[in-house]
């Protein structure tokens, strides 16, 4: 079976469409000239704006042009994470994607359910002759999942809707009302490297295959951080042998995604062998104990023998790059004692990379519903990098988005999933970032929620999309629309 076999029939093909676009975030040309190709395909009136944006109009089903305007809006990026052994090129190739009994997914990459189907389903809207609608503008914004630029940079004299549908939740039957703000920092390490002398032997350390995800969904389930798992190896190695040799450590990607694998490239002293390889057993059995329930069996930790590399870290610098990332804080730094059971403040030791020019850049992301406590772990973070010498950048600062629990449209949609489904919606505030405190920020008064379908594991290799979930939300959105419009 093709995703173009499924239903709603409409939103799938406009999926699959999508999935055939090359769209990592920070290279969306491709996806911007889709997008404007496509409204011309269907003589949809658009515009651009400067940063990439693209914005359509619908007008009205006849009889319905005094109603309100309703913007639909969606991101063009996609995360762009692959399993190591998958040989895929996000800039160039589409995305494969698999039927699997009731859910979608990809062959070894990510899927772009998150936001391609928001994307998609837009995209319907504008297009489905039997829906009944006010006039409609859909909101294509770019590199949401890195910067939020898109919605920063938003041309706000494109829209005239002041009621907003964000098209970006990754669970059915939830109704989404407020977000974290979130901020990027990115730590750089000057080091020096040396010949490597004789008389060592080297091995890579590596993780591979931890579940990883997104760092605002997911960051509550105890996952586990390939970096600072490394981390941890290297710092128990030093201490059990008073020094080791490093040359290298990889590890991570995108600051908003968990890392899954890391790897560094080590030294030992001639006769320790036995011994590093006996420690790493046991290191291996001990962290598969400490995450079978969030992780199960499926991630690896062990130890290679390799070549001698020609260069190495220089000695001093070894300790206070291990312990500095061993020590970092990662995960759940508080809970919201205003919303039962929400994260309020974390933060992902999302990347890892010793570059070619005697550099190591180490990158975080905050998040907190909180400004000040989301300030509070960011200057916790740049105190413990600069007292080793790091130079500490910080980037990518989004606000929040406050709830509204009196909106009016939440009324509406409320009515609409209880007549619909015969049970009330959750209505929740996430940890996750979305770009609507931006569009509030930019246009004061707008009326907005978030809903979609459900999706597991975005923002890594098994991102998958329940199917049974997206012609539910389909009948949702499409409700809310009629109701709008005949409001």
């Amino acid at each position: 079976m093709k995703i173009t076999d499924l239903k709603p029939k409409l939103v799938w093909e406009c999926f699959d469409e999508i999935t055939k676009v090359p769209r990592p975030t920070h290279h969306l040309e491709r996806m911007k000239d889709f997008l404007t190709g496509w409204a011309e395909r269907h003589n949809l009136k658009y515009a651009t704006d400067e940063v990439g944006n693209v914005v359509m109009y619908c007008p009205a089903t006849p009889g319905y042009e005094n109603a309100p305007t309703v913007v639909l809006q969606g991101h063009q990026d996609m995360v762009a994470e692959k399993r190591g052994d998958v040989e895929h090129d996000f800039l160039t190739d589409p995305i494969k994607t698999i039927v699997d009994g009731d859910w979608v997914k990809a062959e070894g990459t990510t899927l772009g359910a998150d936001n391609g189907l928001g994307c998609a389903s837009a995209m319907a809207a504008m297009i489905d002759p039997d829906l009944v609608h006010g006039p409609l503008e859909a909101v294509f914004t770019v590199d949401e999942e890195q910067g939020l630029t898109g919605a920063t940079g938003l041309d706000a004299s494109l829209v005239s809707g002041r009621i907003l549908l964000n098209l970006d939740s990754e669970e059915h039957g939830m109704i989404v009302i407020g977000c974290a703000g979130s901020m990027c920092t990115v730590a750089t390490y000057p080091i020096e490297e040396v010949d490597v002398p004789d008389g060592y032997v080297w091995y890579e350390a590596h993780i591979n295959h931890l579940k990883g995800g997104h760092s605002g969904m997911e960051i509550h389930l105890g996952r586990g951080n390939a970096n600072q798992i490394l981390a941890r190896f290297l710092w128990l190695a030093e201490d059990e042998f008073g020094m080791i040799f490093l040359s290298d450590f990889q590890g991570g990607g995108l600051p908003n995604a968990i890392p899954r694998e890391a790897k560094a490239l080590i030294g030992v002293a001639e006769g320790q062998e036995e011994a590093l390889e006996k420690m790493a057993e046991i290191f291996n059995a001990t962290i598969h104990d400490e995450l079978r329930l969030a992780e199960g069996n499926d991630f690896t930790f062990s130890v290679e023998l390799k070549e001698a590399p020609a260069k190495m870290i220089a000695e001093p610098y070894v300790n206070p790059l291990i312990s500095t990332i061993f020590g970092t804080p990662n995960g759940v730094q508080g809970m919201s004692l205003a919303v039962a059971g929400l994260v309020e403040t974390s933060s992902n030791l999302a990347s890892v990379h010793k570059t070619d020019d005697e550099k190591v850049v180490v990158t975080t992301h905050q998040r907190s519903s909180v400004d000040s406590k989301r300030e509070e772990i960011t200057d916790r973070i740049t105190a413990l990098y600069e007292n080793i010498g790091c130079v500490v950048v910080t980037n990518d600062p989004s606000v929040g988005w406050a709830p509204n629990p009196d909106s009016k449209l939440l009324k509406i949609a409320e009515e609409s999933f209880n007549d619909l489904f015969g049970y009330d919606p959750k209505v929740e505030a996430l940890h996750a970032g979305l770009e609507c405190g931006i569009f509030l920020e930019k246009m004061p008064g707008m009326d907005m929620i978030s809903f979609g379908p459900t999706l597991k594991d975005i923002h890594s290799p098994n991102e998958k999309a329940y199917i049974p979930s997206v012609e539910e939300y389909w009948k949702f959105l499409t409700d809310i629309l009629k109701r709008l419009a005949k409001a």
